[in-house]
């Protein structure tokens, strides 16, 4: 499975959030899942029940420090599929002309 992960409080203000939204990047790297930062969320890939469980820390957490959270999640859930993260990218790459 993978999926995109994004947490956030909304009740922060408007800077200062990469406090929080590192503390979410650490519960993903704990995990051991792979997975990839990027400017609006984060990629992770493994077992769905495990992905699942990351997840729900994350919003968990984020819950626990903020009144207000917003928790958005994309799902692409591909059986066999493995090392989607990478290889939707060189996918891509491969076809864009020189």
């Amino acid at each position: 499975m993978l999926a995109e992960l994004s947490v956030f409080p909304l009740d922060k203000g408007d800077s200062g959030l990469s406090n929080y939204v590192a503390e979410s990047v650490q519960i993903i790297k704990e995990s051991g899942l792979d997975y990839e930062i990027h400017a609006m969320g984060t990629l992770i890939e493994g077992p769905s029940d495990l992905v699942f469980d990351v997840i729900k820390k994350c919003h968990e957490n984020m819950a626990s420090k903020c009144r207000r959270v917003v928790t958005n999640v994309k799902i692409d859930d591909r059986k066999g599929a493995e090392g989607s993260i990478k290889r939707k990218v060189l996918s891509v790459q491969e076809k864009l002309p020189l």
